[in-house]
């Protein structure tokens, strides 16, 4: 599934996820849904700036239900990067994250 399809299929459901939802264990780590989503917009940012030569920094943990909005937001830097390298780990990230939501 391209990074594209794979957003499409799961952002949306995160921005409807009340405080409860993401306070569950992650499926197979330590620690919360939101911790294992925190860590991936992480490592969308790195991508993004790796991709654009620019020095990585860290990612504001914001709240929980707002986790949704911050990932969509940096997946659409790594996509407008347009980059061969950071695309596909952008959909492996994607995967990895969909897998320690608890999605299929």
């Amino acid at each position: 599934m391209t990074v594209t399809a794979q957003a499409a299929d799961l952002l949306p459901r995160l921005r409807r996820w009340t405080a409860g939802s993401w306070a569950l264990p992650a499926a197979g780590r330590t620690g919360s849904r939101a911790d294992a989503a925190a860590a991936a917009a992480q490592r969308l940012a790195d991508l993004a700036a790796d991709a654009e030569g620019r020095p990585r920094r860290p990612v504001p943990r914001l709240a929980d239900t707002s986790l949704g909005d911050q990932l969509t937001v940096l997946l659409d830097d790594v996509l407008r990067t347009d980059d061969p390298v950071a695309l596909p780990a952008a959909a492996a990230e994607l995967a990895a994250l969909r897998t320690a939501l608890g999605f299929r």
